[in-house]
């Protein structure tokens, strides 16, 4: 008799043999399943050991990599910082050749510059003694047509100008030696015209400069010589040929009387005389300053009522005009508005 058991699988019986077989199936099938989980946890953490090698050697590459990245970056920066180096030092040699040629440049042009600043500054200067010159020149005829105005013709010795004082009778009074100058105040200047003064036999020498000494303001007796910047000149011009017909008329009431002549010597070579002229100048000065504003003050007033005639004018001009527009030309004629005068 066979055997029969229920299979706590399928709740089927079995035979016991066959029971027994299936059982043994079982285990072998968990035997194998165990087998196949064990192989499968190796394999799986053989995979994942070997992964993880893997990773290990990728960043072990990856470092490897980076440190030759930073080492070419490295050698790559020395070789650009050897190579800006090498560029810098020649663009040092080159800008300090050229700063060497430019200094080189400006040095020859400061120095031509001079040289022509040097040769206009003659030249100007030289022009600018001519035109006081000729001003001084000019002032003169113009002030005293009756005069003997001589110029010194250049490059002959002597003052600028030579003025011969004549009165109303044709008698010379006397004679004044005019020079100009534009240029730094120089005392040699004053040796010079005294001299002259001595070789013509002058009466007076005057030194018209546009720079004075401190001592003299605007005009004085310095040194033998009238010394008088340009605003003076021509009041000082007057002082000095009313003086010397001062002197003429005292020489000819006193013909003969030679210490009446050694008087008025004395009185041409006085502080009193030296202050008569100041006096003289400064009058005329104010005077000419007075007159001068006269002329701006009327100037103006001219002017404005020029001006004010003007717009009485335009304005019946204009009404004039309107009016032969509305009446049809039949108002008469205004020849003085119709000419515009």
């Amino acid at each position: 008799m066979i055997d029969t058991v229920v299979c706590p699988n399928c709740g089927k019986e079995v035979e016991i043999s066959e029971a027994l077989s299936h059982e043994m199936m079982e285990k072998i099938k968990q035997t194998e399943r165990m087998k196949y989980e064990a192989e499968m946890r190796i394999r799986s953490k053989k995979y994942i050991d070997e992964l993880a090698q893997k990773e290990k050697d990728l960043r072990e590459l990856k470092r490897k990599d980076e440190e030759r990245s930073l080492e070419m970056e490295k050698k790559l920066s020395q070789v650009e910082d050897k190579m800006r180096l090498e560029a810098k030092k020649k663009a040092e040699e080159e800008q300090n050749l050229k700063v060497l040629e430019l200094q080189k440049q400006l040095t020859d042009a400061l120095k031509v510059n001079d040289e022509l600043k040097h040769k206009l500054q003659q030249g100007s200067q030289q022009t600018q003694g001519e035109v006081l010159e000729l001003e001084l020149e000019q002032m003169l005829k113009r002030e005293f047509p009756n005069d003997k105005i001589s110029e010194v013709a250049k490059g002959m010795r002597g003052a600028d100008v030579v003025q011969e004082v004549f009165e109303k009778t044709g008698k010379r009074t006397g004679v004044v030696l005019w020079e100009s100058k534009n240029a730094k105040w120089s005392e040699g200047w004053i040796d010079k015209l005294r001299e002259d003064m001595r070789r013509l036999n002058a009466n007076e020498a005057v030194l018209v400069s546009v720079e004075l000494p401190r001592e003299i303001g605007t005009f004085g007796f310095y040194k033998g010589v009238w010394v008088t910047g340009r605003v003076s000149m021509v009041g000082l011009a007057w002082a000095l040929r009313k003086n010397f017909w001062e002197v003429f008329k005292q020489n000819r009431q006193n013909e003969g009387k030679k210490e009446k002549a050694e008087e008025v010597y004395e009185y041409v070579n006085s502080l009193e005389f030296g202050h008569r002229v100041e006096s003289i100048v400064e009058a005329f000065n104010n005077l000419n300053e007075d007159l001068e504003k006269e002329k701006r003050w009327f100037g103006l007033k001219w002017a404005r009522q020029e001006k004010e005639i003007r717009k009485i004018m335009d304005s019946t001009a204009g009404m004039y005009g309107e009016l032969q527009g509305v009446t049809g030309r039949a108002l008469p004629e205004i020849k003085a508005l119709e000419s515009g005068e």
